[in-house]
């Protein structure tokens, strides 16, 4: 990207692993220091530092957990007071229900703690970033702030199933107040969702061989998304000072009307 976000701040929460991790690099290399969120500590977040850092950009690191009584706040606080200034807030952080602990857990506590860690905290986050970039531009119109949220390509028309009924509900929230959001913060701050098709991250790199199939049947590519498709998407996102309200699928097209 050349550079077009030289002299900006952007921070990505969710940021140790996959698409979140992506984000953070992509920015970095367009020229953007980074302000990296993670629930707490981590061998992965500081590998992410220090590999931004070799890009020549400034990145420090602020934790807190999503899914416990979060002080939304203080970590608004925290991340402008790292470098005084943040131009792009990046709302990457969600609940994983798919591998790990909560994998077995009942729908309604999966339910639960997608609602906390990926709705209540992009709508949060984004309200308090927001407020923060409307005070910087009170005198003129500021082109360089927006906030990203993350959605899901498969919200609007749905998918059976538990995981098809969860996302649809909290990601569909997520695109929703993405297009609120912008309404109530233009002109001043762009809003925006990047909407994900079948990304290969944890969840895609074990996924059985009847979800390896319909991943790719799903795309017009053929094939799943990579963390960095996603990342350049948010990118470019950041850099455009002309859209906001807009949620832009990357899913490689949706292939309708499957036999």
């Amino acid at each position: 990207m050349n550079n077009e976000l030289a002299n900006q701040v952007c921070v990505v929460t969710g940021a140790s692993t996959g698409i979140g991790r992506g984000i953070a690099l992509a920015v970095a290399r367009a020229g953007a220091d980074v302000v990296i969120h993670g629930r707490r500590p981590s061998d992965k977040l500081e590998s992410l530092r220090q590999q931004i850092r070799e890009h020549g950009r400034r990145c420090e690191a602020v934790y807190g957990d999503f899914s416990e009584s979060p002080n939304y706040e203080q970590l608004v606080e925290s991340a402008w007071a790292t470098f005084g200034e943040v131009n792009h807030w990046v709302n990457n952080a969600g609940g994983d229900v798919l591998t790990g602990e909560l994998a077995e857990t009942a729908f309604a506590e999966k339910l639960d703690y997608l609602w906390k860690t990926d709705v209540v905290s992009s709508l949060m986050l984004s309200r308090l970033a927001g407020k923060r970039m409307l005070q910087r531009g009170q005198e003129s119109i500021d082109e360089s702030s927006s906030i990203i949220n993350l959605g899901w390509d498969q919200a609007a028309q749905g998918m059976a199933g538990d995981s098809g009924e969860m996302f649809a509900t909290t990601k569909g929230a997520i695109m929703a107040m993405t297009r609120s959001l912008a309404q109530s913060l233009a002109p001043r701050v762009r809003v925006n969702c990047l909407a994900p098709g079948w990304i290969q991250t944890k969840w895609g790199n074990q996924a059985s061989s009847a979800w390896d199939r319909r991943a790719k049947d799903d795309s017009l590519m053929g094939r799943w998304g990579a963390p960095d498709d996603v990342a350049k998407a948010a990118a470019f996102l950041c850099a455009h000072p002309f859209i906001s309200g807009h949620c832009l699928p990357v899913n490689g097209g949706f292939r309708y009307g499957k036999e």
